[in-house]
């Protein structure tokens, strides 16, 4: 049987279509940054304070983090570590791995399906994430001053309810995606992450600073971490083992296509816990960010997007100096979606890159096509608000072709994806050839990525389909 020597080999020998090697990041630090991008999103922002408060604060902090321990590290690991070893798309590694442990060619669906995910959630992220460009301008322009919640609520209804707004934003978001990935990893992907990731965090911690002054600080920091043992559920535990799994960005060949650029002395599972930490303190910090604002003028905290789009417009509104903590606030939006956008068009880019396609027309084909499909979210959303095409099947009825990629992703392609990719490094793939990617950590991780990782992604299946 193949040893590493020859699974590098392989690695080589299959990419055909690609007579150089990958460029790799340049440090530790740039992947950090890139890993981190892909992983903090506009969920991180909204749904992670949010899902915090309502289940016990800092008891579902305590539970989400033993989650992550059991979940999200080994499987940030595992993909990161196969997508190094493999040094190709998403596609191309678990073709070539497969090969190289004598497994059968099958497996290459868990790459195809990781990368079909990633290319279906940017076709409606686009989407989502377009919608903070109208309302930076907004807020330029003073648009939130004194704004009511009725008006905030029709000036989000009739962003919704235009499909040339929606489409105009969409294609400047889907252009900007495009137009980083089109430079490569070095002059694409490495400079933006490493310049809109310190941004990110600078902005965040204005915004922290300036939700300490309003008198309301106390009252978040109790909404989010004092522990309340009660509150918690056993849906609390399910919600925190799911979230756990998606807000790392796992599943979608992101973190498999990132690794592939990693250096080999890079230590894979250090890298994966500063990550995973850094990806907690962003959404803790901005419910310390948007809390205290909500709680200090005494407005709902509404789950969703109504909690970005509709209740923030009136609190900053109400606010001395609105327009610069909302403009503020609506690029930190910008900046977080673009990053993991870069992370989602990466693998189908990678892909075909080595299949012969230049990295320029890969970026703007794979984008075109994301747009596209795109197109079709943003008319559910309108005119196509009515169109539920598989209304037959009762756990589908009334859901849009919006409602359906959302379901299709996230409760049934990434789960199985990620339960596929434990039963690989797990079960299918030598024990030596992961730890000699993993090193000392090897002895901890192995037990939990075999045995503890399935079940729980088995868990979270089956509570996503309930």
């Amino acid at each position: 049987m193949p040893d590493s020597q020859q699974v590098a080999s392989n690695s080589s020998s299959s990419r055909s279509a690609s007579s150089t090697k990958p460029a790799l990041w340049s440090s530790r630090f740039v992947f950090i940054m890139a890993a981190v991008g892909s992983a903090v999103g506009l969920g991180n922002i909204w749904k992670f304070p949010y899902i915090t408060g309502e289940n016990g604060g800092g008891a579902f902090v305590l539970v989400y983090l033993a989650c992550i321990a059991i979940i999200g590290l080994p499987l940030m690991m595992s993909e990161v570590m196969l997508g190094r070893r493999g040094r190709k798309s998403p596609i191309g590694t678990m073709e070539a791995l497969a090969a190289a442990e004598g497994r059968h060619k099958n497996w290459v669906g868990v790459g195809m399906m990781a990368t079909l995910a990633a290319f279906l959630i940017l076709s409606f992220y686009s989407v989502i994430a377009g919608w903070t460009m109208p309302y930076i301008l907004s807020a330029v322009s003073g648009g939130f001053n004194d704004i009511s919640a009725d008006s905030s609520g029709e000036l989000f209804g009739q962003l919704l309810a235009s499909p040339g707004q929606l489409l105009l934003w969409h294609t400047v978001f889907m252009g900007l995606t495009v137009l980083v990935s089109a430079g490569g990893v070095r002059h694409g992907l490495e400079r933006a992450v490493t310049k809109l990731m310190p941004a990110l965090f600078i902005l965040l911690l204005i915004l922290v600073g300036y939700a300490s002054t309003t008198g309301y600080f106390g009252e978040a920091l109790r909404f989010l971490f004092k522990p309340d043992f009660s509150a918690l559920t056993a849906e609390s535990v399910l919600t925190a083992l799911g979230h756990a799994f998606f807000t790392l960005s796992l599943a979608s060949g992101a973190m498999m296509a990132y690794g592939a650029y990693l250096p080999q002395n890079v230590s894979i599972a250090r890298t994966a816990v500063v990550v995973a930490v850094m990806d907690t303190g962003v959404a803790l910090l901005a419910g310390l960010a948007i809390f205290p604002i909500v709680f200090a003028h005494g407005l709902a905290v509404s789950e969703g997007p109504g909690l970005i789009f509709v209740t923030l417009p009136v609190a900053f509104g109400q606010m001395p100096g609105s327009g610069f903590f909302a403009t503020l606030f609506f690029v930190l939006l910008l900046f977080a979606a673009w990053t993991s956008s870069i992370s989602m068009l990466e693998s189908l880019v990678s892909y075909l890159n080595e299949k012969g396609v230049s990295r320029v027309k890969a970026a703007i084909g794979g984008g075109f096509a994301a747009w596209l499909v795109g197109i079709t979210t943003l008319l559910s959303l309108n005119v196509w608000s009515d169109f539920t095409p598989l209304d037959s099947f009762a756990r589908f009825e009334g859901k849009t072709l919006f409602d359906l990629y959302d379901y299709l992703t996230a409760n049934i392609m990434m789960p199985l994806v990620a339960f596929l990719i434990a039963v690989f490094v797990g079960w299918k793939m030598k024990p030596e050839h992961s730890k000699a990617e993993l090193g000392a950590w090897h002895k901890l991780w192995f037990p939990v990525v075999r045995y503890l990782t399935p079940i729980a992604l088995l868990i979270v299946f089956a509570f996503n389909l309930r």
